[in-house]
């Protein structure tokens, strides 16, 4: 699935903080070298839903990806918003590759498309599934801003980032596209995934139904001011509360992507280890249900 952010904002936290959150410790995870702090080493198993669903497909072979479904909410256009610079995202472009794994719920992500809005500090903010012939045209104008394209690298003609839409939304529902409408206006592109049964669950712990994020803010005038930490903190205890089944939100924006880290770091997650990713050294961030009222 997805990439990495590209500048969700500046946020507050230096990037110094990386050292001093939990600093590595041995012990590698899933064979990628990459070190986990104490309490993350604690779960090195596969989750029971995984070998149950590994079961339940032994013998076949098939695609994956995933899937989400839209829901209308009028035109998301204005050229101002359609200048977006990068946001977070996990490079991880190994969705394809995954082997098929059939849901064993009617949806993997609780039905995102229903979670209806919630209020934030900046307005109300609401995700809404991507519908492909209403919202190609701006996602594809966010992606080509070179602030994003040097992160996701989904820059082209529409086609690109089509395909990169359709493995998620004809996929068994592991990932759903989402566009973040902020009072009525789209002003961000998401991803909700199943980081535990993703390619990034070999490349750390995870734990079963660990939840993922990947978020780019589409417009310039929306970057730099904290607009990112703020969205990041409410989505990410919208999925909690949502999905009473997940205690951790996880993402992995790139090392590089400083202001990304940043924006995480202020959104109450804290920095779990450094991830080697296929396309990228990752800083694996982690908001916990148990801290989410200490961070």
């Amino acid at each position: 699935m997805p990439p990495t952010d590209a500048s969700t904002d500046a946020g507050t936290a230096p990037a110094t903080e990386l050292a001093t959150d939990t600093g590595p410790c041995s012990g590698p995870s899933s064979g990628s070298g990459a070190s986990t702090d104490s309490e993350d080493t604690l779960d090195l198993r596969l989750p029971d839903e995984l070998i149950a669903l590994f079961a339940e497909e032994a013998g076949t072979q098939g695609g994956t990806a995933s899937h989400g479904t839209g829901k209308a909410f009028g035109d998301a256009t204005g050229e101002t918003k359609a200048d977006a610079p990068g946001g977070a995202r996990g490079e991880r472009r190994g969705m394809a590759e995954t082997p098929a794994v059939a849901p064993v719920d009617d949806d993997l992500l609780d039905r995102v498309g229903g979670w209806g809005p919630t209020d934030t500090p900046v307005g109300v903010f609401h995700l809404v599934p991507v519908r492909v012939e209403r919202d190609l045209p701006l996602i594809t104008r966010w992606m080509n801003d070179p602030a994003v394209a040097a992160f996701w690298e989904l820059a082209g003609p529409e086609s690109v980032t089509e395909e990169h839409l359709r493995l998620q939304l004809d996929g068994d529902g592991r990932s759903v596209p989402c566009l973040g409408v902020l009072d009525g206006t789209p002003m961000s592109y998401w991803e909700i995934y199943r980081a535990d049964l993703d390619l990034l669950a070999r490349h750390y712990p995870a734990r079963p139904h660990d939840t993922g994020i990947h978020l780019l803010i589409g417009g310039v005038a929306n970057r730099g001011r904290g607009l990112g930490s703020t969205l990041l903190r409410a989505v990410a205890d919208h999925v909690l509360d949502k999905r009473p089944s997940c205690a951790r939100v996880v993402a992995e924006p790139d090392l590089r992507n400083t202001p990304s880290v940043s924006a995480f770091l202020s959104a109450g997650f804290r920095f779990s280890a450094e991830v080697d990713l296929p396309d990228k050294r990752a800083a694996l961030m982690v908001r916990d249900r148990a801290l989410r009222d200490l961070l």
